[in-house]
């Protein structure tokens, strides 16, 4: 059985949104084990407004708890992901282990997936901006889901 574990950095936005679209769009019985965990996990609540958007497309996120990326989480995966370079250099760093990005895998690209706070210089200001971005991230990594599948069913 595969396992694909995507990493961000708290495990409460883009890694989360991309376990749970790969394992809406995979099905229960499709093989695969998916996973997320964060560089910096900590016990934190995910945003109503991504557990929402993902209920809306058949996605249940609501027991997701951030899991701290750990030795044992990063050997058992078949297909590790970085949302973000910066990711992808913490797991050179304190791993010793190359990994792909995201983007990389869905379009050839070496792009990060930005978070809220690096998308959006006044997040804490511009609520709506930070919203309006967050949205379009989560559609994002949606959207991007079949790309990925098409991609690793070719590792």
């Amino acid at each position: 059985m595969k396992s694909i574990l995507f990493i961000c950095t708290g495990n409460v936005f883009r890694s989360l949104v991309a376990e749970y679209a790969l394992k809406t769009l995979l099905g229960p019985e499709s093989g695969y084990v998916v996973r997320s965990a964060g560089t910096e996990a900590v016990p934190q609540a995910v945003s109503p407004l991504i557990l929402g958007w993902l209920r809306e497309r058949g996605a249940d996120a609501s027991q997701h708890m951030p899991r701290q990326l750990t030795h044992e989480l990063l050997d058992s995966a078949h297909v590790p992901v970085a949302m973000g370079v910066d990711h992808k250099e913490f797991i050179r760093q304190q791993f010793n282990r190359d990994v792909c990005l995201f983007n990389e895998i869905c379009f050839q690209k070496p792009e990060s997936i930005l978070d809220v706070h690096e998308g959006v210089p006044d997040w804490q200001l511009n609520a709506q901006a930070s919203r309006d971005y967050a949205l379009s991230v989560i559609e994002y990594i949606w959207n991007a889901m079949p790309a990925f599948l098409a991609r690793i069913r070719q590792l």
